[in-house]
């Protein structure tokens, strides 16, 4: 229905920069067209847009979170990087389940006359600030790959420097995503997150909120827990930077 989809995967990180850790999490997707949420909100019972409902997605989730629709905001970013405006923007993202929702990543697939021309890599962290990685595509493949600069701080127990390198296959029947955080010494993190398409319809939306019905809880905790495990192996403590001046950092070849 309106080539909207559930995402059930997996979730790794593994760290390898002076303090070794793991983590592996189950989480749950949901892949929209932007401008067939209206549709959605319409016409797919327990689906809700800017409104409560068991599984849905709200505008002030992501972007400047003012509300703005999601294309409009996308679409000018785009545009004010010197790219076609996109006719076609896919979102991958965490849904709001049972009203709560945190997405530590969302991705927007921007395509323009059947051309995917870039990607935007929206990054959260929990002290409730947003980045924006934007980078143009020139040439579409079946993986794709880029790099660029960490501009964004997201852990306490990682550093601002470095760069990340993007793998990046876009969903399809299956999906899959790797984050290398590179440094001068090495490589200080490595995250991936892969999963499998499966159609959204009221009878798999119903089976996606009982199956996660904590999704939110479940990822916020997770960090957390996580970050706790870090600091009691002591890790090296990062203090939290002003955020990036900027929404958005243009990522040029």
């Amino acid at each position: 229905m309106h080539g909207a989809a559930l995402y059930p995967g997996i979730v790794t990180h593994r760290r390898l920069w002076r303090v070794g850790h793991r983590l592996r999490y189950r989480v749950l997707s949901l892949l929209v067209d932007v401008d067939h949420l209206p549709a959605l909100d319409r016409d797919l019972p327990g689906f809700g847009y800017n409104r409560t409902a068991l599984l849905g997605l709200h505008d002030r989730d992501h972007g400047p979170r003012d509300g703005t629709p999601l294309g409009t905001w996308v679409r000018r970013a785009v545009t004010e990087a010197g790219l076609p405006c996109p006719d076609q923007i896919e979102l991958l993202c965490f849904p709001r389940i049972l009203g709560q929702v945190f997405n530590p990543l969302s991705i927007h697939v921007c395509r323009h006359q059947g051309r995917l021309i870039a990607v935007v890599y929206e990054v959260r962290n929990t002290f409730g600030d947003l980045h924006c990685y934007l980078v143009p595509i020139p040439e579409e493949t079946a993986v794709l790959g880029h790099a660029c600069a960490k501009a964004f701080y997201v852990s306490p127990f990682l550093p601002l420097d470095g760069q990340y390198r993007f793998r990046l296959s876009t969903p399809a029947e299956r999906y899959s995503l790797s984050i290398r955080h590179e440094r001068a010494d090495g490589t200080a993190l490595v995250a991936s997150h892969t999963a499998t398409r499966m159609a959204l319809t009221a009878a798999s939306l119903r089976r996606a909120v009982l199956s996660h019905p904590l999704h939110a809880a479940k990822v916020l905790g997770g960090i957390h827990w996580e970050a706790l495990r870090l600091w009691l192996k002591g890790a090296p403590f990062h203090h939290r930077p002003p955020a990036p001046g900027a929404l958005i950092t243009v990522v040029t070849p």
